[in-house]
């Protein structure tokens, strides 16, 4: 007699869509059911499981067993993207007449979970038509699921439902399941009887996070947030997170218990590959094999071996030495022309009179005098090293720059051709003098620098020229009017009146020529150059001089 059976099991799951939100689990969520060990994002309550998406909610029951939804008990829990559980097996069965005797099947729902390549779909029994696979002829040896007997074929995914159709005639039952593959091996002596009594065999279930891959969350993936990155979920759909190489943990969380630092030098799983171990040297994220000096670090074996010191070495440390030296000898020469830079400046700012116009400016009356003293490496740079297109004018006394000061304050640098040494007492009393020269009409003297081989007189800058260059030279486009000439000429007598009668000390300027007439932006005149100015004693009224140039 010939025996039909029909044997159906359908499998149906959806895909659920997750909101990406960063989530952490409480601090008293369950950790533990039985053996196994509970781990973000999967948790058996609200709060303890990524962003309360039911695909994580996990339960315990009171036999202490994990169960992802109703059906499938969980066995192993992997951060790649991997969900191991216990899948039933499905099977009709005849009685001797070949009537209808018992069948059982199963409908699953997988919520944001699918069906993982690594299963096989598998039929064993003889004369049995499955949707996915067929096999008709009789058993062979044990060992192999070829087609004889038992047959089957992997999984795609994503499979969102299961039927399959069996028909026999030679043996009381066929059997359909999902088995991960190499956990099945057929024996046809024991299985067709009665499939071993084995009622359920693991399978492989893929999980992620969302449904986006890693390009298209961006800054919103839950990855990279400690020492972990992103990868995209086998599944096809969303993605997963994993821990850089040298680090260990959940890569889903950013507390302590996310991917710390493995010590290579003292992990028992993750070995370093040291010859020696005592050269093992833990880093954050790897490690490295540190040899003692002298020796080196063979990378083929990773043992340390003695430095040969062949004639390219010498070369080198010879070659080494002599650039050593070079430095050591560059360096004494610099420190000692520095130093004997510094003690030329030093005898030029004592010859200049330096002494006495420092114990001057302290003196009685002198203390509130608005002087400076600058120094050389100050007037190089204000003047760019003293560069030619810094120059506003030459004449028979010296050079006149312009200069820019640290405060951005822009300032006249007077460099003499000469000096008379015999005449610095002088020289200082002079520049006091003209220091405490407070007049609108008066070029300002703002200090000197004395440590040069001739004193440099620092003024304030006058920005419209000389009133010969608007007279006579380059400015003279411009042309004053009348009544401008007029006021100049006022101020300039009054200046000069100022200066021979109103002044501390009276001052002879002896140099008033057009060419020592500055002019500022409002046109306002300026006497200056006092390179040939004498000064006249408090008890002498009459003072000796030869006739002067105006110009």
């Amino acid at each position: 007699m010939k025996v039909h059976g029909v044997f159906l099991v359908a499998v149906l799951f959806y895909l659920a869509y997750t909101q990406l939100v960063e989530g952490q689990p409480r601090k008293d969520c369950q950790t533990r059911c039985g053996n196994l060990t509970i781990e973000y994002p999967f948790g058996t309550s609200p709060g303890c499981y990524y962003a309360d998406d039911s695909s994580f909610n996990l339960t315990c029951n009171d036999k202490e067993k994990l169960l992802f939804g109703s059906n499938f008990e969980v066995i192993n829990i992997t951060h790649s993207g991997e969900l191991r559980v216990m899948n039933n097996v499905s099977y009709t069965c005849y009685d001797i007449q070949g009537n209808f005797n018992r069948t059982l099947s199963y409908n699953y729902s997988l919520a944001n979970l699918s069906f993982s390549r690594k299963n096989k779909f598998t039929l064993v029994g003889c004369n049995a038509l499955a949707l996915l696979s067929t096999c008709a002829s009789p058993p062979a040896a044990n060992g192999e699921c070829n087609g004889s007997g038992c047959c089957r074929t992997d999984v795609s995914v994503p499979y969102d439902s299961y039927s399959f159709q069996t028909l026999t005639d030679l043996i009381p039952c066929t059997y359909a399941f999902l088995v991960e593959d190499g956990k099945f091996n057929f024996s046809s002596s024991e299985d067709l009887k009665n499939l071993r009594n084995v009622t359920e065999f693991p399978m492989v279930l893929h999980w992620s996070i969302g449904d986006q891959t890693c390009e298209q969350a961006g800054n919103r993936s839950i990855c990279g947030m400690n020492n972990s990155t992103c990868f995209n979920s086998a599944r096809g759909a969303g993605y997963n997170c994993k821990c850089l190489k040298g680090f260990e943990g959940n890569p889903y969380l950013s507390s302590e218990h996310g991917c710390q630092d493995i010590n290579e030098c003292t992990s028992t799983i993750h070995k370093h590959n040291c010859a020696d171990p005592n050269t093992c040297r833990n880093t954050v994220g790897g490690f490295y094999c540190k040899c003692r000096s002298g020796y080196r670090l063979d990378t083929t074996t990773m043992s340390c071996k003695r430095r040969e010191f062949g004639w390219a070495t010498i070369l080198l440390g010879i070659t080494i030495g002599f650039l050593a030296i070079l430095l050591v000898i560059s360096c004494v020469q610099q420190k000692m022309k520095h130093r004997k830079n510094t003690e030329l400046r030093q005898q030029f700012f004592t010859q200049n009179g330096g002494g006495m116009l420092i114990q001057r400016l302290s003196g009685a009356g002198l203390s509130n005098v608005d002087f400076k003293i600058f120094t050389e490496e100050g007037m190089k740079e204000a003047t760019n090293g003293y560069d030619e297109r810094n120059i506003l004018g030459q004449g028979g006394q010296g050079t006149v720059y312009k200069g820019i000061l640290p405060d951005n304050s822009i300032v006249a640098i007077k460099k003499s051709r000469l000096v008379d040494r015999s005449q610095m007492g002088k020289f200082i009393n002079e520049v006091l003098v003209l220091s405490q020269i407070n007049h609108r009409n008066v070029v300002k003297l703002l200090g000197c620098c004395l440590e040069t081989e001739v004193p440099l007189l620092v003024y304030e800058f006058v920005t419209n020229g000389t009133f010969s260059d608007h007279l006579h030279g380059s400015m003279s486009d411009s042309s004053l009017t009348w009544e401008q000439r007029l006021r100049i000429a006022v101020e300039i007598s009054g200046s000069l009146a100022y200066l021979h009668s109103s002044a501390s000390i009276p001052i002879i300027h002896r140099d008033v020529k057009t060419a020592n007439i500055l002019l500022d932006e409002n046109v306002t005149a300026k006497v200056a150059d006092f390179g040939a100015s004498r000064l006249i004693p408090m008890d002498k009224e009459q003072l000796t001089t030869m006739v002067q140039d105006l110009g």
